[in-house]
């Protein structure tokens, strides 16, 4: 089966999305084949990568399957980021269309990566208007397009600084879906709630592709406003919650256990789960939260907790079909409670990262993603996350990684050095902090500081505070010591 396919088998007359006009499943196949005629007219060829730039919205969802029907590339944009950040992922993965709500003004950014090519823009709210009146011919079926055939490319944090494509494919993502549904079955009586973002691979998988496969119904809403949210699952009578720990703490603050009746499974994912935060809600709704764990490599599901055994602080068992190994530094595998880095195997994994063979070959050994988390399983196969080996922070579900504003930190004429760490926070999992030490001779404005980065990075990137310091602790070597700093910044909370 095929990405765009899963949508054919539910019956014509269920709805798919509610709203206050609902869509229908048959409604979703025709709204697919006007945009897949008209992508084609205007270009999208088999192979070719196409950029999807948009809030969460059913054009969203028509516009993703439009394109890899015609056997083309969606690449989703973080619809965060600013244009430095979206001129990088166009000229890498040669982006020669972007799908796009608004127009977006990218002439200069393009021009500074040396990416010369004439971009087309099409814009959803002008050719929806007429796209149904235009006599369009039936794109063709392609002919090379099966289920090892790459399907999305999607952009996460690189140990560069710059972001990297993970190249996942119809089977990739169909098979996560597939085995998901299996440990969570969904019904078609089922309504799932779709609020986290749809360019993240956990919110494509989980919250769109999973309840589609299994025909079920979609609450789609733009963002998250915890009043607006509780009000949607009440009134929609919703069934199936996804969300991130932030969501489940405010859930826990300002929803009735009436609010939340008609939820049967409640996902929780992005990030850790406390137990602080899982205890309450269950105490207050007399539900529990599920937890699980994916990257964006595995598509994104690795594991998750069932419904009738759920173990807090772990991230659950593995899905089916897929593997796991927890290994030391020489590649052994450990026994149960020791704890090594996670390794995973199975039809969920990566094809690779675009453009990056190197990065590409370190990551995927021998069929295996090392994950680069360290981890324990226990007797009873329930995997827990320790610590991450990478410098990666991760904040309400979004990584962050240190490396690219340290570099615009440094490119700032004012800091002589500077370490970005992430922070505990209860709210959103971690916080972002800047530890800078100014050049001699400069008093650091923190004001211009930050007005220099808002025009560099997207708002959940930047730092929510600047400790000004005379030095920062390093080795002998002059490496500087963030364990020191994260010792600090834990001592500080």
């Amino acid at each position: 089966m095929l990405v765009h396919q899963i949508i054919n088998h539910a019956d014509s007359d269920q709805i798919a999305f509610l709203g206050l006009s609902n869509i229908t499943y048959g409604d979703l196949q025709q709204r697919v084949t006007e945009y897949r005629n008209f992508f084609y007219q205007q270009g999208v060829r088999p192979g070719e990568n196409v950029g999807l730039f948009s809030k969460n919205s059913i054009e969203f969802i028509y516009s993703y399957l439009a394109v890899v029907s015609l056997g083309a590339v969606v690449v989703p944009l973080n619809f965060q980021l600013v244009p430095r950040e979206i001129a990088y992922i166009i000229q890498d993965a040669n982006i020669k269309i972007l799908v796009t709500m608004s127009e977006l003004q990218l002439a200069a950014e393009l021009t500074s990566y040396d990416y010369n090519q004439q971009l087309l823009q099409l814009i959803i709210p002008d050719f929806i208007k007429t796209i149904s009146s235009l006599d369009l011919t039936s794109a063709p079926v392609p002919t090379t397009c099966d289920e090892n055939t790459l399907c999305t490319i999607i952009y996460t944090s690189g140990t560069t600084g710059h972001p990297k494509g993970a190249m996942l494919t119809h089977k990739n993502l169909i098979s996560n879906a597939q085995a998901f549904s299996l440990v969570h079955p969904h019904l078609i009586t089922d309504r799932a709630l779709c609020i986290l973002p749809m360019y993240h691979c956990f919110a494509w998988t989980v919250a769109v592709l999973t309840p589609l496969l299994n025909g079920c119904s979609i609450k789609i809403l733009e963002s998250f406003n915890i009043r607006e949210t509780i009000t949607s699952i009440r009134d929609n009578k919703l069934t199936i919650i996804a969300g991130i720990p932030t969501m489940f703490r405010l859930f826990t603050q300002w929803a009735t256990a009436e609010d939340l009746a008609h939820v049967r499974l409640f996902i929780s994912g992005g990030s850790s789960l406390p137990q602080e935060i899982s205890e309450q809600f269950t105490q207050k709704t007399g539900k529990k939260v599920v937890e699980g764990y994916g990257l964006s490599e595995a598509s994104p599901v690795v594991s998750v907790n069932p419904a009738d055994k759920v173990k807090y602080c772990s991230i659950g068992k593995p899905l089916p079909g897929i593997d796991v190994r927890v290994i030391d530094s020489n590649n052994i595998d450990l026994p149960p409670g020791q704890t090594g880095e996670l390794l995973v195997r199975g039809p969920n994994v990566m094809q690779g990262y675009y453009k990056l063979p190197e990065e590409s070959a370190k990551t995927l050994q021998n069929d295996w993603l090392h994950t680069g988390d360290v981890a324990y399983i226990d007797e009873d196969g329930y995997i827990f996350i320790i610590d991450r080996l990478k410098d990666m922070i991760i904040t309400s579900g979004e990584n962050i990684y240190p490396r690219e504003i340290e570099e615009l930190l440094y490119a700032y004429p004012s800091i002589a050095e500077a370490a970005v760490i992430g922070v505990p926070d209860k709210l959103r999992g971690a916080t972002v902090r800047a530890y800078i030490v100014p050049a001699e001779g400069h008093n650091l404005n923190k004001k211009l500081l930050q007005s220099y980065l808002q025009k560099k990075i997207a708002p959940y990137k930047m730092p929510r505070e600047f400790i000004i310091v005379n030095e920062l602790p390093k080795n002998s070597t002059g490496k500087i010591l963030k364990r020191v700093l994260r010792q600090q910044a834990i001592g500080d909370c």
